[in-house]
């Protein structure tokens, strides 16, 4: 089983959209959990993220989780949505640095910007195109989760 957790801020917008997206794809022998670095536990997906979610008929059942070492153990991957998620993951838990990742740095090796782009207190706009940008790169993680 490959247990993979995305982390953002605060839980509520990017990695809650990156877990709906691969659960609903349903890739056998893949769990899937989100966290933020500074969520407060128990916040729904925020109303564009779950207004986005619904227009590509993405079930989600979200709350916010805070980032503990519970999360961390658990997970085979840890994939943050930036490199500062990313740094702040491995100074909190440096025993989980060989398992963490951005998003974009696992799926495109070499990617100039591996950050994912914030849409908190954006534009629906705004919030379609990260969804847009957090698919494409869940799309190429797959085949490396399950082989």
């Amino acid at each position: 089983m490959v247990r993979v957790l995305f982390v953002c801020t605060g839980n509520t917008c990017r990695s809650p959209m990156a877990e709906a997206i691969l659960k609903s794809k349903a890739v056998d022998g893949v769990e899937v959990k989100s966290a933020g670095v500074f969520a407060m536990n128990g916040s729904p997906a925020s109303a564009h993220a779950r207004a986005v979610l619904g227009e590509y008929n993405i079930a989600e059942q979200h709350q916010s989780t805070m980032l503990t070492e519970t999360e961390v153990n658990w997970a085979t991957y840890i994939f943050t949505m930036t490199e500062g998620h990313k740094a702040s993951v491995i100074s909190q838990y440096p025993d989980a640095s060989e398992k963490t990742f951005t998003l974009k740095e696992f799926a495109e090796s070499g990617a100039m910007n591996n950050d994912i782009v914030d849409p908190y207190g954006g534009s629906i706009e705004l919030y379609r195109q990260t969804f847009s940008d957090i698919h494409a790169m869940i799309d190429k993680i797959i085949d490396r989760l399950t082989n």
